[in-house]
């Protein structure tokens, strides 16, 4: 008889590995017949699996006595449900959960003082909810919604680990904690007054970074006497990273800290971040472009799960072990796989197939003149080039060096200083920097309005609407949807407009790092079958290189002078851009990434007398 005693027990923790959630922006029990009640098979034995009635505001589904039969998940009119069974029983390990049938966060990353903690994983995975438990704004509740435990239960969950020691120091020690918000277009809402005013009233002296060493290095010396509501995205990242960086703290956070900035101000936020560190101090970063994460972090904790529903943090590696395991989708340490596939940044094959398809049928060529435009007082000068159909030309260069200028000339919508230069007229689709919605409707009507023919042809469809993942925010209204969707939204309806050249301004804004490498395959794979040009302005460095057949440099003075150079293949482009930033690339031998070389290490000096300032490897 004892084995049907071990029996029960497995059955037991069997049953707490699933876990059901009700989306409540979905769930709307008055518009439907409660399909999701009445069709399942707990309920028909009279156990009150899930509760619902036309009054009720959202369902609710009992994941102790749910057989995960998925019968309502088919049902649903709305698909607001989803029952996921977890990999393994994690039931033990729940950090926090925020409801009943909503999202859980297992376990938590550990910050060790005096170094930097990288965070990497997609959006929706509780990245946002771990920051706030470590910087002491959300007391976890293990799971326990009902009845929170107190403080000392707490610790005794987390007894035998670091991280016991540092919840105990910030109940007791009272650690003072900084979050860099993720959204800084909400900063001027919380901020009110001129930049330099500001600073001086946050300056913590001793303790954080010296006033006038940050200024210089975020480049805020300009816009010192202007008021917060007037900055731009980049200007109000600079300030709300400057803002954090002042002030003195014992546990700085900071929230993607690259969107909005360019590659030379990534590099130079990074090193702010870095200089922040001490023997007693704790830095947690969050961030999406993997190359920044690499230069940024000393160990790094991957979160996997399924976003908005569960999320769970991995034990800390190294830089390089942590961001390879993110890209593979394989956790070793757990003997897990969280994603079927693993994504490489192969350029090569890429190349192969371009040359295959190069030799099917001669490609035409397209020719621009050498223009020159002035705007106030900026003047762009362009050499003249010429690009190829099926090519996909990078533009690198600072903010304000004109690359939004060069395409929007290319496309025609302004005119150069000498109006006699004859520009090619192109059919043009262009993706602009910022979206701003102001469509009533749902997606599925905007698209619908928009590229009719496109989304409703078969490959259209397996080449872009699936990859992009698109079906979900279908019924959704466009006015409600968050940076990373409309991003997604504004791609697909920029690569379904018929044109023979595409402008891509920015497509990795708002998209976490998994997003982005689906986003460079979709667009570099449409390009190639609709036989198209595409030119794309991109700041994420892994991004960019990934894209790019030729690159077009920049360089002269931002928002004074800058000259764009002809179409260039992508080594010697990328050795003169990164020549101008002083900064040396490596590729990572398993699936490679190009990596950052740490300022002054060997390897950067060596390349730098090499001239290679951009290592391919063999």
């Amino acid at each position: 008889m004892p084995p049907k005693k071990k029996q029960e027990k497995d059955d037991r923790n069997e049953s707490l590995d699933r876990i059901a959630i009700v989306e409540a922006e979905r769930c709307r029990p008055k518009k439907c017949k409660q399909e999701c009640k009445k069709q399942c098979p707990v309920v028909k034995i009279g156990k009150h699996c899930i509760e619902v009635t036309e009054k009720s505001k959202i369902a609710n589904i009992d994941e102790l006595l749910c057989i995960g039969c998925g019968i309502c998940v088919k049902k649903c009119p709305f698909e607001a449900i989803q029952i996921i069974n977890l990999p393994k029983n994690l039931e033990k390990e729940t950090t926090h959960r925020y409801g009943p049938n909503t999202f859980k966060l297992h376990r938590l990353p550990t910050p060790k003082s005096g170094q930097v903690l990288g965070l990497v994983g997609t959006n929706g995975i509780g990245k946002s909810t771990a920051l706030k438990i470590l910087a002491g704004k959300l007391k976890p509740n293990l799971g326990k919604f009902a009845q929170p435990p107190d403080w000392s239960d707490i610790l005794l969950h987390f007894r035998g680990s670091e991280l016991q020691n540092y919840l105990t120091r910030i109940l007791e020690d009272n650690l003072k904690a900084l979050i860099k918000p993720q959204y800084v277009d909400h900063v001027p809402k919380a901020v009110k007054g001129m930049v330099g005013a500001i600073l001086d009233d946050k300056d913590g002296g001793e303790g954080g970074a010296d006033k006038d060493t940050l200024i210089e290095q975020l480049e805020l010396t300009h816009v010192l006497d202007r008021d917060v509501a007037k900055l731009s995205g980049g200007e109000l990242q600079r300030f709300a990273i400057g803002i954090v960086a002042v002030q003195d703290a014992d546990i700085y956070m900071f929230d993607e800290p690259s969107s909005y900035l360019d590659v030379k101000q990534r590099l130079k936020a990074s090193r702010v971040i870095r200089s922040l560190l001490s023997i007693n101090k704790y830095i947690i970063v969050v961030e999406h472009d993997l190359s920044v994460l690499d230069y940024l972090s000393d160990f790094i904790c991957c979160l996997y799960g399924k976003p908005g529903a569960y999320g769970v943090v991995t034990m800390p590696f190294g830089v390089r072990e942590g961001i390879n395991i993110f890209l593979a989708g394989f956790v070793p340490t757990e003997n897990l796989r969280f994603r079927p596939e693993e994504l490489t940044f192969k350029v090569s094959q890429n190349e192969d197939e371009r040359l295959m398809h190069a030799s099917d049928e001669a490609f035409s060529m397209y020719e621009y003149p050498a223009m020159k435009k002035t705007q106030g007082g900026f003047t762009l000068n362009v050499e003249a080039g010429e690009f190829k159909d099926s090519e996909i030309v990078v533009l690198l260069g600072e903010n304000g060096t004109g690359k939004t200028t060069f395409i929007r000339l290319i496309a025609g919508l302004i005119k150069p200083d000498d109006e006699s230069i004859e520009l090619p007229e192109f059919n043009v689709s262009y993706k602009p920097q910022k979206i701003a919605p102001k469509f009533e409707k749902t997606v599925r009507d905007l698209l619908m309005s928009k590229i009719r023919d496109a989304f409703l042809h078969p490959q259209f469809i397996s080449d872009v609407v699936k990859p992009m993942n698109i079906d979900p925010l279908l019924d959704q209204y466009v006015k409600n949807l968050s940076g990373g969707e409309l991003q997604r939204v504004a791609l697909t309806m920029c690569m379904g407009t018929p044109a023979d050249i595409y402008l891509i301004d920015e497509p990795s804004a708002y998209l976490d790092s998994e997003q982005r490498v689906w986003t460079s395959k979709v667009i570099k794979r449409f390009v190639m079958h609709a036989k198209k040009a595409a030119f794309i302005v991109e700041h994420d460095f892994i991004m960019a290189t990934y894209l790019a057949d030729k690159v077009i440099v920049y360089t002269g003075q931002p928002a004074i002078n800058a000259t764009a150079t002809r179409p260039q293949g992508l080594v010697t482009g990328l050795n003169q851009f990164l020549k101008h930033l002083e900064i040396s690339f490596r590729r990572d031998p398993t699936n490679y990434r190009p990596r950052i070389n740490k300022m002054d290490s060997v390897k950067d000096r060596e390349q730098k007398l090499a001239g290679d300032f951009y290592y391919v490897g063999e």
